[in-house]
């Protein structure tokens, strides 16, 4: 697994548990763009993920505990810098991105400059295979990113994201641990990174069942939100700081001098 070319290419796939979907996700991607490398990265699963997963013929990487997924995707990520690819699309290993939209999110993320692109179910105004629970989550962190990302997101809890080796690199060493899609969003704003997002398909789940269930909603918004703010402040903090610097540095320099000295 080696990175070919100026824009090479790496699909990973984070999975836990999801042994009667990665077969088909990974048969999928290969299928539709023949050729580029796949990684399922296995958060420790206690059924057959791995084997499945290699037997489609992707490989694997094996993770000795349970990171969840952010400390999953970095997992990727941190492989996927070091190998030296240039860009990186995510695709979730429960069968609901469709890999025929893999070529739309890399050709975006080819042409247009920016740093992350991300695959909506509603760029295009529709939204299908959204829960009301989830749809209404949906709309609640649009409304709290817009001010922050100085413009709109149509589906900021979307797994299905390709990144830039610019991207890449901040991802590499600082990644949201849990819940991750909507922080890293603010991680890349604040760094000024651009992201665009291009209209794709989501299928419904036919195995195993959502990590997000009503029961967690409530924690999901608090977190998210928490760890929202968090990095606009910590980022603002920097920026003020950095800002703050040759006003000091000036200060210093127009400072008088003591009589007798230099003579």
């Amino acid at each position: 697994m080696r990175p070919t070319g100026a824009d090479s290419l790496l699909i990973i796939v984070p999975a836990y548990n999801e042994e009667d979907a990665v077969g088909d996700v990974v048969r999928s991607i290969h299928i539709h763009v023949p050729g580029v490398p796949v990684l399922v990265l296995d958060d420790c699963s206690g059924d057959n993920t791995v084997g499945v997963a290699r037997a489609a013929g992707a490989e694997v990487l094996s993770l000795p505990h349970h990171l969840g997924l952010g400390g999953c995707v970095q997992a990727g990520y941190k492989l996927a810098h070091e190998l030296g690819f240039q860009c990186v699309i995510r695709v979730d290993g429960d069968g609901q991105h469709d890999a025929r939209d893999i070529p739309l999110v890399f050709e975006k993320l080819k042409t247009s400059g920016c740093e992350m692109v991300i695959g909506s179910r509603f760029a295009d105004g529709s939204g299908a295979h959204s829960s009301l629970l989830r749809s209404l989550g949906i709309r609640f962190f649009r409304m709290v990113l817009r001010p922050i990302l100085g413009k709109p997101v149509h589906d900021p809890t979307s797994g299905f994201v390709g990144v830039n080796r610019k991207a890449l690199e901040v991802f590499s060493r600082s990644f949201p641990l849990e819940y991750p899609e909507i922080e890293a969003l603010v991680v890349l704003q604040r760094r000024r990174f651009r992201f665009e997002e291009v209209p794709c398909k989501m299928r419904p789940r036919t195995t195993g069942r959502s990590s997000i269930t009503a029961a967690k909603s409530l924690y999901y918004i608090a977190h998210v939100l928490l760890g929202v703010f968090v990095n606009v402040l910590k980022y603002d903090g920097r920026l003020r700081a950095a800002r703050a610097k040759p006003e000091v540095t000036g200060r210093q320099a127009k400072a008088p001098v003591p009589p007798g000295a230099g003579g």
